[in-house]
């Protein structure tokens, strides 16, 4: 993309509704371009910044929360696989579309192995990198909605279930594996009152054949391990009927 005719730009556009814009950081030393995208972008309701080279381009990174980076490789001072290559190293995720003039699959295979999302080469038409912003976003925003569900909380209690992770008020609790899928479904039902019967049949399955109080006893052995030692008691009894777990 040596000009702006390379940018065209339709009269329908897609905007993507939300109440939060999406902040997006484009890092690109040709400032004509970096502008026309700018504006775009803008127009399409995003919050953008610009840096023109590698070095600023990694301290805006670090330094605010960014939904997505538009990253030119070849860039000055730091070239665009090394920023690349470092926001990566640090563990973070946040999704990176590369910006090349080159046509080259290595060039490319090297930017996905690298970690980035997606690539588009220049010149190209803004609708091309509008629908793969779009893309990405909604791609992320998909897993965070898997990474949301993993977590499952209530009040000061959270329990990983992909890790199967512990912890009230940050510190670890131990349980065993019969007493964290009791815990994960009182969770997943909280505030809401579960027969013993109902319990039984979820947790344990319906083969289960044994003590007919063994939902009471672990129901005990979960009090010590994550009320007990706690201020605020979460599991609650209810007479007659069975447990619930509320704040």
């Amino acid at each position: 993309m040596s000009n702006s005719k390379d940018l065209t730009i339709s009269k329908k556009r897609i905007v993507d509704i939300d109440p939060e814009p999406k902040k997006v950081l484009i890092i690109e030393d040709e400032a004509n371009i970096a502008r026309i995208i700018k504006l775009e972008l803008e127009h399409e309701g995003y919050k953008v910044e610009i840096a023109e080279n590698g070095i600023t381009g990694l301290e805006k990174f670090s330094n605010g929360y960014w939904n997505l980076v538009l990253l030119d490789i070849m860039i000055p001072k730091l070239n665009g696989m090394e920023v690349l290559r470092r926001i990566r190293a640090s563990g973070d995720m946040t999704p990176i579309i590369l910006l090349t003039a080159r046509d080259s699959i290595p060039e490319k295979v090297s930017g996905l192995d690298h970690g980035a999302n997606d690539y588009i080469t220049k010149p190209f038409q803004i609708e091309e990198l509008l629908a793969r912003i779009r893309a990405c976003l909604r791609i992320n925003q998909m897993m965070e909605i898997k990474l949301d569900e993993q977590l499952l909380t209530i009040g000061d209690l959270k329990v990983d279930k992909k890790t199967r992770i512990v912890t009230r008020e940050n510190k670890n609790i131990e349980l065993t594996p019969r007493e964290f899928d009791l815990l994960v479904y009182l969770i997943q039902h909280q505030n809401q009152v579960l027969e013993r019967e109902q319990i039984l049949t979820r947790v344990w399955g319906f083969d289960y054949y044994g003590e007919t109080n063994v939902v009471d006893v672990y129901i005990s052995y979960l009090r010590k391990k994550i009320d007990d030692c706690f201020q605020s008691p979460l599991i609650h009894t209810v007479r007659g009927v069975g447990y619930v777990i509320k704040e």
